[in-house]
């Protein structure tokens, strides 16, 4: 009950014109962000910051809110239509979401993106609102060595990732590793696999391996194939509608995703992309036709839709009950508060429930303004497709080179680009899996991180990863994870053998 009236008072806030606006607003801008490979959440709030001098905090929070979760939600355009992800958070929509739009189901795709995001931001808010105080005290029971633990195991995804060579799924987990650790070592400041160039001491940008592995590779893939001058079918977008058996089908993993997403946007380091990720590997493990995953399955779209959303709520969670952020994002959101005057942390509930339960408030409202914004834009959005191939291969190109030379006006960052672009060709004609070295490049530094802090807080004592409770599942989890599907591929090479 106390719940419920703490959620009542942030509707009266929320519910007030001027915060409905921000929040109109902010969801609206953010849904534009995120279609834009490049920009990303992260550089839309900081510029923001300075507009939410002269607000009140809570509606400048709504506002940023606003921005960050409309980014994530999205960014899912991009992925699906041009292969080339608007957020991080959405890399894994693509997967699936991509090779729908190419099978003329375009509309179809987005559809099923809008409504799992809405479902799984939802739920999320749900959860954010009844447990928050309590999961608080969880994510502080997380230390170096369970976090090491969880990075594994989200490594070890890179399984159901590889769709047949379990071999070519960890060579490309440990090149993004290799990637992950080039520049300056933040705990020692050793140079690292630098060679010598100033431009590689902070190492290589996230956005510009991902572009370079998926968008770029996808045009020189099209141009090598000779496909630069066919049109696109007519039949590219496809219906929006989906049957009932569709509904049941990807209820259930956009329900667990939902739920997997959150809690993992809970544990700061973790975030959307993390959860996105883990969603998606727990459904194509879970899944009859996981072998359909990567090839236009429906389930594939739904399940990291619905846990990015969920885990972008969920990095609220350490951001306003801890005042430690779980990412990038938010990073940016608590200097933004610590800016208007706000020290998140245990006492916020009591010292600002109006920014507290006014944010909450303000993401139920949100939620709906997206869905209601996106689907009757999704008709004009799928339109993309019906362009001439070449034109369409031009804007690909073109949202690639604005994308990652806007983030550090540097032209050495483009030639990043074109080398990482044909990695992922060279990658993509002999059978590598892209999203083991994306997932990789993700937690490869977070996770040494966790393991030497781990190691030096017990003296050297590999030991302390067995002694804790949660890091002893957590990696007992991963091994199982990746034991199991070599041995199922055993027993059945036995069964056809005698048969």
């Amino acid at each position: 009950m106390e719940a419920l009236n703490n959620l009542m008072f942030g509707f009266g806030i929320a519910l007030q014109p001027i915060n409905i606006a921000y929040v109109f607003g902010g969801v609206f801008a953010g849904t534009i962000i995120g279609m834009l490979p490049g920009l990303g959440p992260i550089s839309a709030l900081a510029l923001m910051i300075p507009i939410t001098f002269a607000m009140e905090p809570s509606s400048g929070l709504i506002l940023m809110a606003g921005v960050y979760y409309g980014a994530i939600f999205g960014g899912s355009s991009s992925s699906i239509l041009l292969n080339a992800p608007g957020v991080a958070g959405t890399v894994a929509t693509s997967f699936d979401g991509y090779p729908m739009a190419k099978q003329g189901m375009a509309g179809k795709a987005l559809a099923i993106a809008a409504y799992a995001s809405f479902v799984g931001g939802t739920i999320s808010v749900v959860f954010l609102m009844m447990v928050a105080p309590m999961l608080s005290k969880v994510a502080v029971a997380f230390g170096p060595a369970e976090y090491f633990a969880l990075m594994v195991l989200g490594l070890t995804a890179v399984v159901s990732l590889s769709d047949k060579s379990l071999v070519k799924g960890l060579i490309a987990a440990v090149v993004g590793i290799m990637i992950s650790i080039i520049g300056i070592d933040l705990q020692t400041g050793t140079v690292r696999f630098a060679f010598g160039s100033a431009h590689l001491l902070d190492g290589i940008d996230f956005l510009v391996v991902a572009l370079g592995i998926f968008a770029l590779a996808e045009v020189f893939y099209m141009l090598l194939r000779g496909g630069g001058g066919k049109e696109q079918p007519r039949n590219a977008i496809g219906s929006l509608k989906l049957t009932r058996s569709e509904v049941r089908e990807i209820a259930p993993p956009i329900a667990r995703s939902s739920v997997l997403g959150f809690f993992t946007g809970v544990l700061p380091g973790a975030g959307a992309t993390i959860g996105s990720f883990l969603g998606y590997s727990m459904e194509k493990r879970l899944a009859k036709d996981g072998d359909t995953f990567g090839k236009g399955n429906i389930k594939g779209v739904a399940a990291p839709e619905a846990a990015n959303n969920a885990a972008c709520t969920g990095s609220f969670v350490p951001l306003l009950t801890l005042g430690v952020p779980g990412s990038g994002t938010t990073a940016v959101l608590l200097g933004a508060l610590l800016v208007m005057g706000i020290s998140p942390g245990p006492a916020m509930l009591v010292d600002r429930p109006d920014v507290f339960w006014g944010v909450i408030a303000s993401m139920y409202i949100g939620n709906i303004m997206l869905l209601v914004l996106n689907l009757p834009l999704i008709p004009y959005i799928a339109k993309i497709l019906e362009m001439p191939r070449p034109l369409l291969l031009a804007l690909i190109l073109i949202f690639c080179l604005v994308g990652v030379y806007g983030m550090s006006f540097s032209v050495i960052d483009l030639l990043f680009l074109l080398g990482f672009g044909l990695l992922g060709l060279g990658m993509r004609l002999f059978g590598f899996p892209a999203a083991p070295l994306i997932l990789a490049l993700i937690l490869g530094s977070i996770m040494e991180e966790s393991m030497r802090r781990a190691l030096q807080i017990s003296g050297g004592d590999w030991m302390t990863f067995i002694d804790k409770p949660i890091s002893m599942w957590l990696l007992i989890i991963a091994a199982l994870s990746l034991l199991l599907p070599v041995v199922k591929k055993g027993m059945a090479r036995i069964r056809s053998a005698r048969a």
